[in-house]
């Protein structure tokens, strides 16, 4: 189990000896019951960090932004990050590594075991507290999230109201880390696709109806695209904003701006975005189920990124983010690769 005290040790001699720029954690969000991301630069507000099965978002993607501000500035502070990092959060840092946008020592890994637990799903915790509102949430030896309500206290088991991520996550321990917070358990679940195995027993048919409803609600407002790690392009290709065009632009110009899809939230055009981004996470995609939680509408998305991470593994035993030593899915191939698809 993690010690939140060693956490805040490690935490605060790496920023009081100079060695980071500040640290990324979890703190009591004063919105939410749900863990908040913060930002230390004052070794002394250490004590505000946290560590529990509310830290649920993905803090990789503040490398990323992190790398993006360096490149913006003239005399950047060159000294490394500190981040807390689950072990999916350290998959998805080993994704940047393997595709050389960031260097190992960008950052330093303060790696925290979810061991056989993981982070909680909120709208799981709301339907077992059938409606109820809650206002303190702790902990029972970490078998029982306690939540408080107006009618006392509810006590509900942390593997009913896990996120799906954790039922089928392939990494509840840190893969990369400079600092190791738990113990060490490496042990898989039984049945890491299970959440896509109900969706391919559906028919075509069914599957098709079921996208079309999903994808008609989207109002595509990119949040999935900005909580993604693997999201890091200074421009997207589904969403073009750095080509403005004023009466001074030629018509050549605006032949060679190409535009894949346009921005108005159509089906076609949805289905197109969602499409185009899951094809661009194949062999990326970590499964932190980021994505998925912030859509304001609810959309499944982690399915479509589920089942292609699903694919990779039969075709080619591939595993994102398990492994630096190996080359990227899209950047390598064997000899015995299946070629069905040539005709």
């Amino acid at each position: 189990m993690v010690n939140l005290d060693e956490l805040k040790k490690e935490a605060k001699r790496v920023l009081e000896d100079g060695k980071v720029k500040y640290v990324i954690g979890y703190v009591k969000s004063k919105a939410s019951n749900m863990a908040a991301p913060a930002f230390v630069t004052d070794p002394e507000e250490i004590e505000n960090l946290i560590w529990d099965p509310t830290c649920v978002q993905n803090l990789t993607k503040f490398i990323v932004d992190e790398k993006k501000r360096k490149a913006q500035q003239k005399k950047p502070d060159t000294r490394p990050v500190a981040v807390v990092s689950k072990g999916c959060d350290s998959r998805a840092i080993n994704v940047l590594l393997q595709e050389k946008y960031i260097e190992r020592d960008d950052v330093f890994i303060l790696g925290v075991a979810c061991e056989d637990l993981g982070v909680i799903d909120e709208k799981k915790l709301a339907q077992k507290l059938k409606g109820k509102r809650f206002g303190e949430l702790t902990f029972d030896d970490k078998k029982n999230v306690v939540a408080t309500t107006t009618d006392g206290t509810v006590k509900v088991p942390v593997k009913e109201v896990l996120a799906e991520r954790c039922v089928e996550c392939q990494a509840n321990t840190p893969l990369i880390y400079d600092v190791f917070l738990g113990e060490e358990d490496r042990r898989k679940p039984d049945a890491p696709f299970a959440s896509v195995e109900k969706m391919e027993s559906l028919s075509n048919k069914e599957r098709g109806a079921f996208w079309q409803e999903q994808l008609s609600k989207c109002v595509r407002c990119y949040a999935c695209r900005s909580t993604c790690p693997m999201c890091y392009c200074d421009e997207c290709v589904v969403d073009t904003i750095n080509f403005a065009v004023t009466p001074d632009t030629t018509a050549q110009e605006k032949a060679l701006r190409i535009k894949w899809i346009e921005r108005a939230s159509t089906k076609s055009e949805n289905f197109g975005y969602h499409l185009v981004r899951a094809i661009h996470l194949v062999g990326r995609c970590i499964d932190c189920g980021e994505c998925e939680r912030v859509c304001p509408l609810d959309i499944p998305i982690r399915f479509l990124n589920k089942k292609l991470e699903k694919t990779a593994k039969e075709l080619f035993d591939y595993e994102p983010g398990m492994d630096t030593e190996k080359p990227a899915l899209v950047a390598s191939f064997k000899d015995e690769d299946p070629e069905e698809f040539i005709r």
